[in-house]
């Protein structure tokens, strides 16, 4: 796992042509995400365990939260179940300089 700025967070996700995982409740969600964000909320401990476990081991991941802490925090629970491709948002969509979608 990587906790990475924002700038080395956009070229490693261009150059790794990750998934984006927002893990941020519906409604910051609704607020405004990445483009191509699936949201997986952290806060729903069984349901992101559920989610987590259909996805591709094999592809990179690309997690953020609103300052980086839950982000952080799902990728050490997805480290926990075998992902190791992970990227972890410093400072969250917070600190994000990019593309901002409504939905």
């Amino acid at each position: 796992m990587q906790n990475l700025s924002t700038s080395v967070w956009k070229k490693e996700l261009k150059a790794n042509e990750g998934v984006i995982i927002d893990v941020r409740t519906p409604e910051e969600y609704n607020n405004g995400f990445i483009p191509n964000a699936i949201l997986i909320d952290i806060q729903n401990p069984t349901t992101f365990t559920e989610k987590i476990q259909q996805l591709d081991q094999s592809k990179s991941y690309f997690v953020y939260c609103r300052s980086g802490k839950r982000s952080l925090l799902a990728c050490q629970v997805m480290q926990n179940f075998g992902f190791e491709k992970l990227a972890n948002l410093e400072g969250g969509i917070l600190d994000w300089d990019g593309e901002i979608q409504k939905p």
